[in-house]
C-alpha cells in the first residue's frame, strides 16, 4: 500500500540525521497521501541509520494502524490531530534540533534577526505551552501557536515544522535551526536588535513573490 509514500517519508527521516536535526532515534517526520488522506510515519523506537521504506506504518487520520509491522511513533496522534486540523498540511516534521531546543527550553521565540528569518517566517518563530507527550495535547500546541507560518518550538521538547509535503517540512526544520543557531551566538556576544517589523514584511513579501522558479509563460 502507498508503496511511493513510504519511499518518500523513509528519505523525509533519512534526511534528519544528515542533516543534523536529530540523534539516536528521537524524531520523526510523516507525509498525508492526499487521495486516501491515510498517513505514512516513521516507527516508534527504530534509527533512522536501519529505517526502510517497509518499516514506514500507515494510520488513519484518527491514528488508527492501515499497514505496518511495527508500533507507529509515539508523536502519531500529534501528527493525525494537525492533519485533521489542518487540511492545507501535507507534511509534518520534529526534531530536538539542538539550538532551536535552547529557546524552547528558555520558553522564548525565535526572534528575526536575519533577512533570511524575515524571508522565510515573517515573524518571531514562537514557542508554544508545555504539551505531554503520547496523546494529542503536542498537537494541539502546534495548531494553537502556528498560526499561517512553518514552524513552532514546543516547550522544552523540540521543533515542530509543517508544509505542503514531508520534504518542505524538513527544509523549514533545516532553516530552523540555521535561524536558531545564528541567533544564540548573536545573543551571547552582547545585545541585538531585531529587524523593524516594516523591514521584515518587506522582505517577506518581495520572498513570496520573487524567490524560485516560476513555469516558462506563467506570466509570474
Amino acid at each position: 500500500m502507498l508503496e511511493q509514500l513510504k519511499e518518500t517519508v523513509c528519505a523525509a527521516n533519512k534526511a534528519l540525521p544528515e542533516a543534523g536535526l536529530v540523534a539516536g532515534t528521537s524524531g520523526n517526520a510523516s507525509q498525508r497521501d492526499p487521495e486516501t488522506g491515510l498517513i505514512a510515519i516513521k516507527p516508534s523506537g527504530v534509527s533512522f541509520r536501519d529505517l526502510t521504506p517497509d518499516d514506514i506504518v500507515i494510520v488513519d487520520e484518527n491514528g488508527k494502524l492501515v499497514e505496518g509491522k511495527l508500533k507507529p511513533s509515539v508523536d502519531t496522534a500529534s501528527h493525525c490531530y494537525v492533519y485533521r486540523a489542518r487540511k492545507d498540511v501535507g507534511g509534518i516534521v520534529h526534531t530536538h534540533s539542538r539550538y532551536a531546543t535552547v529557546f524552547a527550553i528558555r520558553g522564548e521565540d525565535i526572534p528575526v534577526l536575519t533577512t533570511l528569518a524575515a524571508d522565510l517566517y515573517g515573524k518571531p518563530i514562537p514557542v508554544t505551552g508545555y504539551a505531554t507527550i503520547g496523546g494529542e495535547a503536542i498537537g494541539e500546541e502546534i495548531v494553537r501557536h502556528i498560526g499561517d507560518g512553518s514552524a513552532v518550538l514546543l516547550r522544552n521538547h523540540g521543533v515542530f515544522t509543517i508544509g505542503r509535503d514531508a520534504a518542505q517540512a524538513v527544509r523549514s526544520a533545516t532553516y530552523v535551526e540555521e535561524t536558531a543557531e545564528v541567533s544564540y551566538l548573536s545573543m551571547v556576544l552582547g545585545p541585538v536588535q531585531p529587524l523593524d517589523p516594516s523591514a521584515i514584511e518587506e522582505a517577506r513579501t518581495w520572498y513570496l513573490k520573487e524567490y524560485g522558479q516560476k513555469p516558462v509563460g506563467s506570466g509570474a
